[in-house]
């Protein structure tokens, strides 16, 4: 009894000191506060998370993968809101502990509860997030080679998330079906599966130069493919068995130049869905939360509306007016989500390409190279590098076959956008991660 007096003054003592530490640093200008008050807290009461989920009434969804985390949470949590739910959400895509931690301590209050928390997590802290919260769902969207300073090759990103899911028996899995390796989490768990049938694009594809990995079964042998929509997504085999499973929610894709058509099959009904977000890999995000949505009761007019009124977080397909001009900014961080992204970049646009190497970007961008930059080399206009590795990316540009005299490089990043921004023309901005949030607190109109 004295204990869970103490363990609740202390928590209510560390919302209080976060509500002060917030507004002191707003105040000063010091910080955008996504994770530093996640940390005071934690430091202050090391189980503050531990003692979160009983504000949640109804149901904890977790997401994590490589691409797409940031986007799916946010369709998830505004897919909720739509339908009169309330949640709390690390919106800004502060994804560890410290991040996780801050959201919670600036949402919550003694007397609030929350319906849903709906919670994106880096895949190297989920099992950290599990030691102190017990999800109902975690949603896995892809596993593609990121940052490899950082996590390591795919088995290790993989085992990463394992260990987490066997934290958890009642974990509900939520798994994109086209990703052998994320299939593979549900080979001994109740599982969810989602997944294209047909993928059909109603102007001209850009074909990918990007080089395609040789991607192995879990028996070490090579896996076939009967489709192969990008990277390892696809429809797969081996001759040991192993094969993408059955669909729970199962579709067709048609992918157009700003939007997608998505027809999902679930229980032999159909439901059709207009997603105004770019890409292919957009369409995977959105099928993983819809497939999220109806798994909580959500039907096809609520899911629906919560598509047309949903607005991209910064730098995740985000439309902003900057001095005049129509800028498109998509984040790029590794060789398949870049490429991906690349194919859909309007080369009669103004382009501005920001790389960091500062450790929440990773310090290896050997990725560049990787990455299919051959998508602009038909650019009309200047593509301008910037970033603290600009240029190392106008030499990534030049082998790419831009001719140097349409690279310029400005290594300062608002130099280089006002440089780009030409009034009602259009820019687009493909910035790392620590160049995004750089860009994000300028004060660009």
């Amino acid at each position: 009894m004295i204990k869970t007096i103490i363990n609740n003054l202390r928590f209510y003592l560390s919302l209080i000191t976060a509500r002060l530490a917030y507004t002191a640093i707003k105040i000063l200008g010091k910080s955008s506060g996504t994770s530093f008050v996640g940390m005071l807290v934690l430091k202050m009461y090391p189980d503050f998370l531990k003692q979160c989920p009983r504000y949640i009434k109804n149901k904890i969804v977790t997401v994590t993968g490589t691409n797409g985390k940031s986007t799916t949470s946010g369709l998830i949590a505004h897919m909720l809101e739509t339908a009169n739910q309330k949640v709390i959400h690390n919106v800004q895509g502060a994804n560890m502990l410290t991040g996780i931690a801050n959201v919670f301590a600036l949402k919550l209050f003694p007397f609030k509860r929350f319906d849903f928390a709906v919670l994106e997590s880096d895949e190297a802290y989920l099992t950290k997030l599990y030691d102190c919260i017990q999800a109902d769902f975690l949603v896995v969207t892809n596993l593609f080679r990121d940052q490899l300073d950082r996590y390591g090759e795919l088995n290790t990103t993989a085992s990463f998330i394992q260990n987490a899911i066997d934290k958890n028996e009642n974990l509900k899995l939520i798994l994109n079906a086209d990703d052998p390796l994320v299939a593979n989490f549900g080979h001994n768990r109740a599982a969810v599966y989602y997944g294209f049938e047909n993928v059909t694009f109603s102007e001209e594809q850009k074909n990918s130069n990007a080089p395609q990995e040789a991607f192995n079964c879990i028996c070490g042998q090579p896996l076939h493919y009967v489709k192969q929509f990008f990277a390892q997504q696809g429809h797969y085999y081996c001759t040991c068995g192993f094969k993408r499973p059955d669909c729970s929610y199962k579709a067709d894709a048609e992918i157009h130049k700003d939007f997608s058509i998505i027809t999902v099959e679930h229980n032999g009904i159909k439901s059709e869905f207009k997603v105004k977000l770019l890409g292919l890999y957009n369409a995977y995000n959105a099928l993983a939360a819809i497939a999220l949505g109806f798994e909580n009761g959500l039907n096809q007019s609520e899911i629906q509306k919560s598509l047309d009124t949903y607005k991209s977080i910064f730098g995740r397909t985000e439309r902003r007016t900057i001095n005049g001009c129509q800028a498109l900014i998509q984040l790029i961080k590794n060789p398949t989500g870049a490429s991906e992204v690349l194919k859909t970049v309007d080369l009669k646009s103004n382009i501005v390409i920001a790389i960091n190497d500062n450790y929440a970007d990773g310090r290896d961008i050997s990725w560049l190279w990787d990455s299919d930059f051959e998508q602009l080399k038909n650019a009309e206009k200047l593509v301008i590098t910037s970033g603290t590795r600009a240029n190392d990316m106008a030499t990534r540009l030049k082998y790419a076959g831009i001719p140097q005299k349409n690279i310029l490089v400005v290594p300062d990043i608002k130099q280089a956008i006002e440089k780009a921004c030409v009034k009602d023309e259009t820019i687009t901005i493909l910035p790392s991660y620590t160049a995004l949030l750089k860009i994000n607190k300028m004060n660009l109109k």
